[in-house]
């Protein structure tokens, strides 16, 4: 698994992530998205063809907060173009390679909880937080 160690974001900062992660832009497909954001984080190229659905995830930070309100989309990815590298050094400062049964202390919890069950199996859709 590759993640990112946050830092500069406001948001978790110090904990591990997914390695690209971002918001749908206008006029957007989910799967475009995904391929967007890894070029940008990453200086990899991704065919949307190449990712395979993990799941989707229904989220909530329980703070009434309608930033906290959250839809994830994840994927599984194992063929790229170019090696990956971090691009954008105001929001990670290191990118490392975990196995799944090795994953670091801080991982964002909400990642944390599908990557702790991907060798279990996962449903279509997980909720987290409710």
């Amino acid at each position: 698994m590759l993640l990112q160690l946050r830092q500069g974001t406001g948001y978790m900062d110090g904990y591990w992530a997914t390695a690209a992660a971002g918001h749908v832009e206008a006029d957007e497909s989910v799967l475009q998205a995904a391929c967007r954001e890894v070029l940008e984080e990453l200086g990899v190229t991704v065919e949307d063809t190449d990712l395979r659905p993990l799941c989707g995830m229904h989220r909530t930070g329980r703070n009434s907060r309608p930033i906290d309100e959250r839809v994830d989309f994840f994927f599984e990815c194992w063929r790229w173009g170019g090696e990956p590298r971090l691009l954008e050094a105001g929001k990670a400062v290191d990118l490392q390679w975990f196995g799944l049964g090795e994953l670091p202390a801080l991982v964002v919890p909400h990642e944390r909880f599908v990557l702790e069950r991907l060798d279990d199996g996962l449903p279509a859709i997980v909720t987290f937080g409710f």
